[in-house]
């Protein structure tokens, strides 16, 4: 046993899952704090299905009730009601938890609510697979902090899905990744490999709180927190010395655990959506196109986007290996009944011997514009960023990787980007599209030295106590930390004096000491 505990061990640790959990975020936000998910919550939440692409599912009218915030409770409420949650994992309530608490019954009650509605279609899939492998229930809240419900959340850190895999870790435990289609985003078998996943790490840690943290940062950064504080096994006890962005992973966890729990008690009520209550699956064992199937069921090509995510070009790629379609119960047995039809319908116009006649389309979601919103478009210049450029316009880094469908903060050099500006402004920000990386600053009261702009930076002075990388295009520091031994990338910024991980450019050098 004492083996096999090794080698999940080790085998997760060379994984790098230091980083596999960073959700959808502001960069200039702290990660796991009350703010940073106040800030997120409503990119991840905003889901194809809420905005009402899938219209051809009937909504039902929201029930009426009193849906008033009940308001702030007394500290003997939280702790009795959290103390009445049986559970075998030991909920604990203090500041930090009462913060979260908060956060999801005053001051994000409409997220909530979506939250609640999207949680009757997820939940019971979650639930079988955690009781499959005798695992807390309670564990289905851990995707309400990792992806909001969201199974297309795709974070800065490349984690994907429901359960927020990080590419290689999904790899591992059996997700099929490819041009086509990626397993990560598939609500049933990201959760058979979360649950296998959650599995191995108890059998590591035998505590289900440093589990839930181990999820979140990896068992590499939480062995190291039990290393400094001198051999402790408990949360709260290794607290300050594992990264940042853990701290408030668990805390979350607990106070989405209650919220959910107690949502009737603070007037939360579960809002209504388009997700089919009953479905059944079709192994589909040849190539097929959405459009095929939407046309000949007379649904829309939204809709099967919508309970297919892990298909990314909206096309099943079965040749050699069969691939699931879900569909609501009656398209399933209307499907079933005229397979050979769909099949045929059309075929030559997508495919010709099994491969795709046209380029294929990707299944992206289109933004629905703020009301009371006026449009600008600023055009990407050479050194510019996301961070800077929603600076420069006063938006949040979200709201703009969200109406331009950016991952990643990957942009590029005369790009156009769509802006959604206070209608009384248009005049102020329509002229940052011409002036100079300078001028911007300056609006911003920023100053900007001329030596950075006409002269090369000076080469970095280079300790030989210490190793040093070159930034990358498209690098961040939770990709940089886990090419190296027992680095974190709290640590890189503490050794080079950073206070926002996301200030970083091509070219630049940071200072590394890996864990001999």
């Amino acid at each position: 046993m004492k083996l096999y505990k090794g080698l999940i061990s080790g085998a997760l640790i060379l994984l790098g899952l230091t980083s596999r959990a960073q959700t959808v975020i502001p960069d200039s936000i702290p990660d796991h704090t009350p703010q940073h998910f106040d800030a997120c919550l409503d990119s991840l939440v905003n889901l194809w299905y809420v905005n009402g692409s899938a219209t051809d599912l009937v909504l039902d009218s929201l029930p009426t009730h009193d849906t008033s915030p009940v308001g702030k409770l007394p500290d003997s409420v939280y702790i009795q009601r959290i103390a009445d949650i049986n559970s075998p994992i030991p909920y604990t309530y203090n500041d930090k938890v009462k913060a979260y608490i908060e956060l999801y019954t005053l001051k994000r009650r409409d997220q909530m609510q979506t939250m609640l509605g999207l949680s009757e279609y997820y939940f019971p899939m979650f639930e079988e697979e955690l009781d499959a492998k005798n695992i807390p229930l309670e564990l289905k809240y851990l995707p309400i902090i990792e992806s909001a419900l969201n199974p297309r959340a795709f974070s800065r850190a490349g984690a994907s899905g429901l359960w927020q895999f990080m590419y290689y870790t999904g790899k591992q435990y059996g997700l099929d990744i490819n041009s086509y289609i990626d397993e990560r985003r598939d609500p049933y078998k990201s959760t058979v490999a979360a649950a296998d996943f959650l599995n191995d790490l108890y059998a590591i840690y035998h505590d289900w709180f440093l589990v839930i943290a181990a999820y979140n940062c990896g068992p590499g950064n939480v062995n190291k927190a039990i290393r400094r504080s001198g051999g402790q096994r408990d949360f709260w006890k290794i607290y300050y010395h594992l990264p940042r962005e853990t701290r408030g992973y668990v805390p979350a966890f607990i106070a989405a655990t209650y919220a959910f729990t107690y949502a009737r008690e603070h007037n939360l009520y579960a809002a209504p959506n388009q997700l089919p209550v009953m479905t059944d699956t079709i192994l589909i064992n040849k190539p097929l196109h959405f459009e095929q199937i939407a046309s000949m069921l007379g649904v829309k090509v939204s809709y099967l986007r919508d309970l297919n995510p892990q298909y990314r070009r909206d096309v099943v790629p079965s040749q050699k290996v069969s691939y699931p379609l879900r569909l609501a119960f009656d398209h399933a047995t209307s499907f079933a009944a005229s397979e050979d039809t769909i099949y045929a319908h059309q075929r030559a116009k997508y495919f010709t011997e099994g491969k795709l006649v046209a380029k294929p389309v990707y299944s992206t979601y289109t933004p629905d514009k703020p009301k009371n919103k006026a449009t600008v478009y600023y055009t990407v210049k050479s050194g510019d960023a996301i961070g800077l450029i929603a600076d420069w316009y006063d938006v949040r880094t979200s709201d703009l990787r969200y109406w331009n469908n950016i991952s990643r903060n990957l942009i590029k050099v005369g790009q156009k980007l769509v802006v959604y500006v206070p209608k009384n402004k248009v005049s102020h920000y329509s002229k940052i599209n011409t002036l100079s990386y300078a001028e911007k600053q300056r609006m911003n009261g920023k100053t900007v030295a001329s030596s950075s702009v006409t002269k090369k930076t000076k080469p970095v002075k280079e300790d030989p106590n210490y190793l040093y990388y070159t930034v990358r295009k498209g690098d961040n520091l939770w990709s940089i930390a886990k090419k190296y031994n027992g680095v974190s990338n709290s640590d890189i910024m503490q050794l080079n004096n950073m206070s926002n991980a996301s200030r970083i450019s091509p070219g630049q050098k940071l200072k590394i000491k890996p864990r001999s």
